[in-house]
């Protein structure tokens, strides 16, 4: 069994999409044990898979000199993930197009395309719907990783196959004592200028938040969850400013992998996150996590497991304070076992799902 897993991988400098990556290769090792994954992503391409623009998968669909076609009918299934979140058009309509092409070109293959626990829309352009529907009626599974984005996929015609919850829950869980108190992940993405939330107000809250817990005498340790990269919006340089104007006594964790973060966020009492796999991360070892959200990806997913202690960045009036309520919670820790045990059930009907497929 050869399964090719797209759009995610397992040495991303986003901790995020490796867990993408290795929750779906674990999900498809539950259910077929020996089969072979590769992976493709932008960071990890293949010359006879010309992904950087759709004028030059186009003319290989054409003209075949890389072979595109022979490579893609290689494999037995294709998983889809779109990232987690970029079955949409709020990142631009040029991602949506090569990602969907690829998904087009491997159904033309003759490969079953399936769409992996993912967030489907939103789609606020008539282009982003005509694609987003012509994807969703071409798979040959569909898997929506939260209810809302069950929606989205029914208001373009096409439901659902499988409401499951995202691939992290399926990753092993490490045994580690617990020698930290809070793990505060600081986003890359938020601290600049960036199209979610104000970049200024975000470093407020966090600076607030953090003097706050130190006030309270909580062991405060500072974790990125994106490492450096070409990529502007890296943790690492975010963390090194924030410690070094607001929190030189801050333990600073630079995670060397996926299986480093997912150990410290275990060796947390909590995890207050603005990276949502940061958050998730936690919630998947039983680690309470308070989310500092900027975008509906967070809230239909973690409410769909029963998990209420989110903040809003977009909509509170005061995000300190709400997060501060939540961590005095005295449910966190129950909630977070609770949550875990729904989040297996419901992945277990994405295995199923998958059995049928290939």
């Amino acid at each position: 069994m050869r399964v090719l897993v797209l759009w995610a991988d397992d040495a991303s400098p986003n901790l995020g999409v490796r867990a993408l990556g290795s929750g779906t290769a674990e999900l498809v090792k539950r259910v077929w044990p020996d089969a072979e994954v590769t992976f493709q992503n932008y960071g990890r391409r293949v010359p006879q898979l010309p992904i950087g623009r759709v004028r030059s998968l186009v003319k290989e669909r054409v003209l075949g000199r890389a072979g595109m076609q022979k490579w893609l009918a290689g494999f037995d299934l294709v998983i889809d993930t779109r990232s987690g979140d970029s079955f949409a058009d709020i990142y631009g309509t040029r991602r949506l197009v090569v990602m969907s092409t690829v998904a087009e070109f491997a159904t033309q293959a003759g490969v079953p395309v399936v769409l992996g626990p993912q967030t489907i829309g939103p789609f606020d352009s008539r282009s982003g719907r005509a694609i987003g529907r012509h994807s969703l009626r071409r798979s040959a599974l569909v898997m929506a990783r939260d209810s809302a984005s069950a929606g989205q996929a029914g208001e373009l015609g096409r439901a659902p196959d499988v409401l499951t919850t995202d691939v992290v829950f399926a990753l092993p869980r490490p045994d580690v004592p617990r020698t930290r108190d809070v793990v505060f992940n600081i986003s890359g993405l938020l601290w600049y200028a960036n199209p979610h939330v104000d970049s200024v107000a975000y470093r407020d809250t966090v600076t607030r938040l953090y003097r706050s817990l130190a006030g309270d005498d909580r062991r405060v340790t500072l974790l990125a969850h994106v490492l450096d990269s070409d990529n502007p919006d890296s943790d690492i340089a975010a963390i090194r400013e924030f410690s070094s104007t607001v929190a030189p006594d801050a333990e600073i964790v630079f995670p060397t992998g996926l299986d480093d973060v997912r150990e410290t966020v275990a060796s947390a009492e909590v995890v207050i996150g603005s990276r949502m796999h940061a958050c998730l991360n936690a919630l998947s070892v039983g680690t309470p996590a308070i989310p500092l959200a900027y975008s509906r990806k967070f809230s239909p997913l973690l409410s769909d497991l029963g998990w209420t202690h989110t903040v809003d960045l977009r909509t509170s009036d005061d995000p300190v304070a709400a997060a501060l309520g939540e961590l005095a919670s005295p449910t966190l820790r129950a909630d977070a076992a609770a949550l875990v045990e729904r989040a297996h059930a419901t992945l277990a009907v994405a295995e199923d799902a998958l059995r049928e497929v290939a």
